[in-house]
């Protein structure tokens, strides 16, 4: 049996990652692999990032590790992961040489805009793979999930009885709640300082350790429907604490890196970023546990259309920043209508060509 609400979150938090994009391509706070912002003055507009990067991704990871609970409940292992390695590991490998070259095109291209430099003396081939491996862009994302879905695999294979997800089944709200500490220790495994000619910031923007924690929370906890219960009872209270937590944090830090180890790491976006992924969960799970025709598209095409749309941020966002003087308002406006209309677009047209679907989204069908 499907969990709506989950559907439900999952989707919505995909299209959030997809808003956060056209805030983040033009931000002028210093995050890295935007083409920058317009002059020198504040972006209040850039607070948009500052709500929802501290908790759209460790959600993610959370209602993922909760649906391998589920998925797992009725496929053998061997079976699940075979079905896992073709959805997450050929779209962030194969995948990258078909379809996500086109974002490292234009990445490199505002590379060279923002910082200074080029990639055209460099031998046509060697640029086809250098923009292949720049195309990951958020694929990033499910190449952790594979190889979380590996590590999890693992772990069942010690724990056969599954004892432990039985006992993080009895955990009350306040148990919960004090989860948080995980969460916040988990961003403290980022490094402090990153080198630049080193793979630091690669590291830090994989964050290995602290995702593999949210995906494991989910799988070991967020699962239950007891615990998805006690949730959706203290959804208001939960939500309320949210919302002054992150008031605090944005008037507190704004102008500030959010993307930064320091940043990130601070108990205050960690409390604001636990708090908004336990008050979403119960939300949905009081409110919106049902669906319909759109939520049932969304359901089904949200993966895909996370996995394409980074390349109409990059070669839109690019082109009117550098090849017009339309106004920032106007930039905002067609990004954001383009992200969400062109994405699906893009995402029903690879759906219906043989082998690029199977490359691009790891569908067979």
């Amino acid at each position: 049996m499907r969990r709506n609400w989950i559907d439900n979150l999952r989707w919505v938090t995909v299209l959030s990652v997809l808003l956060y994009h056209v805030f983040y391509f033009f931000n002028n706070k210093g995050v890295f692999g935007g083409i920058g912002g317009f002059g020198g003055g504040p972006q209040y507009q850039d607070a948009i990032m500052y709500i929802l990067y501290p908790w759209f991704m460790p959600l993610l990871f959370i209602l993922a590790g909760a649906s391998s609970a589920y998925a797992l409940e009725n496929h053998p292992g061997k079976e699940w992961f075979k079905a896992r390695t073709r959805k997450l590991l050929v779209p962030s490998t194969i995948g990258l040489l078909v379809f996500q070259w086109m974002t490292g095109y234009f990445n490199s291209q505002i590379a060279a805009y923002a910082q200074g430099g080029a990639v055209e003396s460099i031998p046509g081939v060697a640029r086809y793979f250098i923009w292949a491996v720049s195309g990951t862009g958020p694929l990033w994302f499910i190449q952790n999930l594979w190889l979380f879905s590996l590590i999890l695999l693992i772990i069942r294979g010690i724990d056969k009885k599954d004892s432990l997800r039985s006992l993080c089944g009895k955990a009350s709200l306040p148990v919960v709640i004090l989860l948080g500490v995980l969460f916040w220790l988990g961003e403290q495994t980022l490094i402090q300082n990153p080198r630049p000619e080193t793979a630091d910031g690669l590291l830090n923007l994989y964050k290995p350790i602290f995702y593999l924690i949210t995906f494991l929370l989910g799988y070991f906890v967020f699962s239950h429907d007891s615990v998805q219960e006690s949730l959706r009872k203290a959804w208001i209270p939960l939500m309320a604490c949210a919302a002054v937590s992150g008031a605090l944090l944005v008037i507190t830090t704004f102008g500030q890196d959010n993307t930064s180890p320091q940043y990130l790491g601070s108990p205050l976006c960690c409390l604001y970023g636990w708090m908004m992924c336990l008050a979403l969960m119960g939300w949905f799970k009081a409110c919106f546990d049902r669906t319909g025709a759109f939520a049932g598209y969304m359901t089904r095409s949200s993966f895909g259309i996370y996995v394409v749309h980074y390349l109409v941020i990059a070669s839109l966002g690019y082109m009117m920043k550098v090849h017009t003087n339309l106004p920032p308002v106007a930039m905002y406006v067609i990004l954001t209508v383009a992200v969400f209309t062109l994405s699906p677009l893009i995402y029903e047209v690879i759906r219906r060509i043989p082998f690029v679907r199977w490359c691009v989204l790891g569908e067979k069908k």
